[in-house]
């Protein structure tokens, strides 16, 4: 992977408002209203309660920064930016490489700001492992998201992809036990849930805060795993199809 090429990416995404406001801003702003609706500081379950907020806030942002490098995918395409790269040394394993790693380190941002702001405004406090589990759980835990980002940008226009990205963002993200709690899910809507990667997410971050309706670590990286293989498959070979095209 070509490191320059990295590094180009990760600056024109922090470059963009869009990307400022709908993975950096809104993610803290949705944390900060839903730590102060659906909870007071004098329950004697707010630390708990907010904290199950912030992961899913820091699940929320990571996804919304996957959503928007395949939105970038999809610009690249249109422009034929993505066959002049095909001339270069760039290899299409280095190019996809760079795009969904750039997609995981622009999602950092969520990653660090929302839990900050638990710990400073919401007396948010866990452990070192319980820190450690809920940060590598969703930046790692994201890695389809990703990947499904890049299969969007892949098949979407400019025209499409904001809608495109709104619809699986929120979509996704309302199914999947982002917006509503999982506690509070009928049961129809619980395994509506289940089919969801945010979901799996979720389930790697949960148990350093709560045991309500986790379930075991090996299960969560198990879905997720074959959640990335097949969206790892479906960006390839639909990367090799358009270079067919050139």
């Amino acid at each position: 992977m070509n490191a320059t090429y990295l590094a180009t990416e990760i600056r024109r995404n922090f470059r963009a408002p869009r990307f400022l406001i709908f993975v950096v801003a809104f993610p803290v702003l949705m944390f900060l209203l839903q730590a102060n609706v659906f909870t007071k500081s004098s329950d004697p379950e707010h630390a708990q309660i907010v904290a199950v907020i912030m992961i899913n806030m820091m699940t929320f942002g990571a996804f919304a920064a996957a959503t928007n490098s395949g939105a970038r995918l999809a610009l690249e395409r249109a422009a034929g930016w993505q066959r002049q790269l095909r001339l270069t040394p760039l290899t299409g394993t280095g190019y996809l490489a760079g795009k969904g790693i750039s997609g995981l380190l622009v999602g950092l941002p969520a990653l660090i700001l929302v839990p900050a702001l638990a710990i400073l405004g919401e007396g948010v406090h866990l452990d070192a492992a319980g820190w450690v589990r809920i940060f590598a759980g969703v930046w790692l835990g994201t890695i389809p998201l990703v990947l499904l980002g890049l299969l969007l940008g892949q098949f979407g226009t400019p025209e499409s992809m904001q809608p495109i990205n709104m619809l699986v963002t929120l979509g996704m993200g309302f199914l999947g036990g982002l917006w509503i709690p999982i506690e509070t899910m009928p049961g129809w809507m619980h395994d509506v849930a289940q089919i969801m990667p945010t979901y799996w997410v979720l389930q790697l971050a949960r148990p350093a805060v709560t045991t309500d309706m986790v379930v075991s670590l090996p299960t969560a990286v198990g879905v997720l795993a074959a959640w990335t293989v097949v969206l790892g498959a479906l960006v390839i070979r639909r990367y090799r199809k358009d270079s067919a095209r050139v």
